[in-house]
């Protein structure tokens, strides 16, 4: 699909006097070949997006993602808690025919399935505001009601290299378990602060996630172990387990063939899945 003859994004921030704003860990990303490439990363993932899949858009701010969501063709639904940005959004989806839903809400708050009309796929797609990323991506990884198909989403690096992280390594934590235990994930690309406005003072990763949605996994008891352990992760899981699983700690470990004398950070996705899955039963 054709874009339709917009202004610069620079002159259409200028025109609505947007500026990013630190509290809501905004960094807008205005240069159409990079959110273009984001839509082919999720597009090389998930095949053809067109009119009958639905894409999910997280703070839009000024509407560079949008555009590149839009160009697919698929209805797309952006929900911006910033006032500011609404205007200048209009003006984008005035040039699309009305195809962009905009929704004024939290996006911590929101219930994003009540939104959806009933499309063949549902993707989700966004620079997310820094200082609530981890909190939005654990929302929609935990969600068991299966509603989105894939997601395309910009971290700061060290957040991705977190969500990436292999046992062993001082990143790998409660983030990295519950990331890997609930979906499939790749680092699409990286970029330096350069490309946005204002620049962060890190560098930024896309990553695609592809849901596992036949896992069986105790959610919210693979939450309450990985809290357990890592709060207190200099421990041996003996004893940073103890007071949660009590006389039940040795068999458990056994069962699931995990040494009582290792540490949080040296136990596999698959090892903390078993023992959350023994857990439950029991």
């Amino acid at each position: 699909m054709n874009t339709p003859t917009l202004p610069p994004l620079r002159t259409l921030v200028e025109k609505y006097n947007l500026g990013a704003d630190k509290s809501l860990g905004q960094h807008f990303l205005l240069d159409l070949n990079i959110t273009r490439k984001i839509v082919r990363l999720l597009r090389d993932t998930v095949g053809t997006i067109d009119e009958q899949d639905c894409l999910v858009e997280i703070g839009p701010g000024p509407g560079g993602l949008t555009i590149a969501l839009l160009e697919t063709g698929a209805q797309t639904i952006a929900i911006e808690r910033d006032r500011r940005c609404l205007a200048l959004l209009e003006e984008i989806n005035s040039q699309f025919d009305g195809r962009l839903r905009l929704v004024h809400e939290d996006a911590l708050r929101v219930d994003e399935v009540s939104l959806l009309p009933g499309a063949r796929r549902t993707f989700i797609a966004s620079n997310l505001p820094y200082n609530i990323s981890t909190e939005l991506l654990i929302k929609w990884l935990i969600d068991e009601r299966n509603w989105w198909d894939a997601m395309v989403l910009m971290f700061q690096r060290e957040v991705a290299d977190r969500i990436l992280a292999a046992p062993g390594s001082k990143t790998y934590g409660r983030l990295s378990i519950i990331s890997q235990a609930l979906a499939e994930i790749e680092r699409g690309m990286n970029l330096s602060p350069q490309a946005f406005t204002p620049p962060p003072k890190v560098d930024s990763s896309v990553l695609l996630f592809t849901p596992k949605t036949n896992h069986n996994i105790p959610i919210p008891t693979l939450e309450r172990l990985t809290q357990a352990a890592f709060s207190q992760r200099r421990k041996m899981l003996r004893s940073a387990l103890k007071p949660m699983m009590g006389g039940n700690l040795e068999a458990a470990l056994e069962e699931s063939t995990i040494r009582p004398t290792a540490r949080a950070e040296e136990i596999s996705v698959d090892k903390w899945i078993e023992l959350a899955q023994w857990w439950a039963n029991h």
